[in-house]
């Protein structure tokens, strides 16, 4: 098979940028579409790192989709030139398609395109910041990054205070009857609602609901039910706002903890 076949050209591209260039023997084009690859990779790493938990995280994914873009673009390139040059030579017929080599262009794709949101966006609103708090909630130590330095040691009083209080409402019996089995069973029946506030930040209030079934009509014709939450009482509250991040982005972070 010649050094210059469109399939092995093509599947060398899709191993790293330019490798298919250096193929057909077009050294200073391989060779700056591999530095390029490098640089590239660089970029998406250093503005991930910079910007992945910030307000600007669309920054970082729309650069590492972009990577994946150009790679096939240059892969592609690569291959119809090797067919422009085949065209020629007249190589013997590969035994290996081509569009199966293609195929596992998407294997970068989707590690990026799904992979990027599970360490992702974590302190990109106020949301994000109040259910990554939730999640961590009852753990010996607050998450990383959900509190600024000063606030850290208040909120991780205010979240014990919060506990306590909770224990004691489900000892009363006022939470669900399965409340004591754990801290995701005590945490059952509260609700977090996040709401801007003038200066600029959010204010998060956890608070302790039931359940009411009322009823209501469906498209406006049938009679139904639905269950709605009524809050009962407030546990804890959260003031949030965004601090200074690079590059002149922002996260959100609690800067302040209390206790109804």
């Amino acid at each position: 098979m010649s050094p210059a076949a469109p399939g092995r050209v093509l599947r060398l591209s899709i191993l790293a940028w330019g490798l298919g260039e250096l193929a057909m023997g077009r050294r200073y084009v391989g060779s700056s579409l591999l530095l390029a690859q490098a640089v590239g990779l660089a970029i998406v790493a250093l503005l991930t790192w910079l910007l992945a938990d910030t307000t600007w995280y669309l920054v970082p994914f729309v650069a590492g989709m972009t990577l994946v873009a150009i790679w096939a673009l240059q892969a592609v390139v690569s291959y119809r030139r090797a067919h422009r040059l085949a065209g020629q030579a007249r190589p013997p017929t590969e035994r290996r398609s081509p569009a199966a080599a293609a195929a596992w262009l998407t294997l970068p794709l989707l590690a990026w395109g799904t992979g990027f949101w599970l360490f992702a966006a974590h302190a990109a609103s106020p949301a994000a910041v109040v259910d990554r708090l939730i999640s961590g909630w009852g753990g010996d130590t607050v998450p990383s990054g959900v509190a600024t330095t000063a606030a850290a040691g208040q909120l991780s009083g205010a979240l014990a205070s919060a506990t306590s209080h909770l224990r004691a409402l489900c000892a009363a019996g006022s939470l669900s009857a399965d409340c004591a089995d754990g801290t995701d069973a005590l945490l059952r029946d509260v609700r977090v609602r996040v709401e801007p506030d003038a200066l600029g930040g959010a204010t998060a209030t956890a608070e302790v609901v039931r359940f009411e079934r009322r009823p209501t009509r469906f498209l406006g014709i049938f009679a139904a039910s639905e269950l709605v939450a009524v809050p009962v009482e407030p546990v804890l509250q959260l003031r949030l706002a965004p601090q200074g991040a690079a590059l002149g982005a922002q996260h959100w972070a609690v800067v302040n903890a209390t206790l109804p």
